[in-house]
């Protein structure tokens, strides 16, 4: 955070001096005489907003809208996920100049020392629009998410400095233990959640999929790249000439790279269309890597981490239904996410994989 420049925290804080000086600080020489902001997206961690603002001299080269981005109101949600909000700040400040994923350029970034009250400057990248998590994707659309990953993961792959970086979740067996119990003793709540939307079937698959989240996070340490956690449609945007771009990266972290291509080909594909697809679009994706320097890294080694990988589907499904805020529409978000992901497991015999390495 800048000496002079504090974090907006709330809306109303958007005047017309802080957007000045925020500009100012962008490295935009201007004088600002009147800001519109309106919401944009459905995050529930955090609130983003797109801003106009009138300014002089009007040949600045400021663009005419930026998104900004600010935490959750509810106080409480704030310290929760504080570690989320510090991940995302990372990854502008530290994490994008050194890989290739396309996600927006972050002008600003100013947070107090816990992160719990920040604020981000980003890129407006519209008229790309966000996908639609319940509709789901087409096969095109997932392929061309899935190359922007191999831009994620095949820059720092293996990178041992990674390891020591500033955002890095904490790692050891205690802790996926625990991370796996949480997932546990979750479920009950997301069945009575999700009442009738939730098979008998998919819930014993999710349940036997808890039991093996810890071994399935001990997993291939030997192999690690910097992950999104969260790689779906809601947290991607579209362009109208099939570009993609990745946002939302409170869940940044580093792990095996085929848990984000797990999530994307599971959660976003309908059954049919990953089924017929999915060897195609993990050799795309391997594909990718290659351009990105990645070597030694086969197709059937990639086809088999992505089996595994397929575990981060459960993982992140049930935490955010746990701990997000219940909506109409997040209910049957995650309900669509549970029917693919399920299938996914089982037909990729995930659950046997992750016992096999325990």
């Amino acid at each position: 955070m800048t000496a002079t420049l504090v974090p907006v925290d709330d809306p109303a804080g958007l005047t017309t001096g802080w957007v000045e000086a925020a500009l100012r600080e962008a490295g935009f020489d201007v004088s600002v005489s009147g800001v519109e902001a309106e919401p944009v997206g459905t995050g529930q961690m955090s609130v983003s907003l797109r801003v106009r603002f009138r300014h002089e001299p009007e040949t600045s080269g400021v663009p005419e809208t930026l998104i900004v981005k600010i935490p959750s109101p509810n106080r409480d949600i704030r310290q929760l996920v504080s570690p989320g909000y510090r991940a995302e700040i990372a990854f502008y400040r530290e994490l994008a100049p050194t890989v290739a994923v396309r996600a927006p350029r972050c002008h600003l970034a100013v947070a107090n020392d816990d992160a719990s009250s920040f604020t981000l400057l980003l890129e407006d990248l519209a008229p790309a629009v966000p996908g639609d998590q319940i509709a789901g994707a087409t096969v095109e659309a997932v392929a061309s998410a899935a190359r922007n990953l191999a831009g994620l993961h095949g820059p720092r792959w293996c990178d041992p400095s990674l390891r020591g970086a500033s955002w890095v979740q904490p790692s050891s067996r205690g802790a996926h233990r625990f991370t796996a119990d949480l997932v546990a003793r979750a479920l009950p709540q997301l069945a009575e959640r999700l009442g009738p939307a939730l098979s008998d079937r998919d819930r014993g698959t999710l349940e036997d999929a808890a039991g093996v989240l810890a071994s399935f996070l001990d997993a291939r340490p030997e192999r690690f790249a910097p992950i999104h956690g969260d790689y779906r449609l809601d947290n991607l945007l579209f362009g109208p000439g099939g570009e993609v771009a990745a946002v939302d990266w409170q869940t940044l972290d580093v792990g095996l790279p085929a848990r984000d291509l797990g999530y994307l080909l599971g959660t976003c594909l309908d059954v049919g269309d990953r089924r017929a697809a999915e060897a195609d679009l993990v050799e795309a994706y391997c594909v990718e890597l290659a351009r990105h320097g990645v070597e030694d890294y086969s197709a059937s080694a990639c086809f088999d981490d992505y089996g595994l990988g397929l575990l981060q589907c459960p993982l992140i499904i049930v935490l955010g239904a746990a701990y997000g805020t219940q909506t109409e529409r997040g209910d049957a978000m995650f309900a669509a996410m549970i029917v693919r992901s399920c299938a996914a497991i089982r037909d990729l015999g995930s659950i046997a994989l992750a016992q096999a390495l325990a």
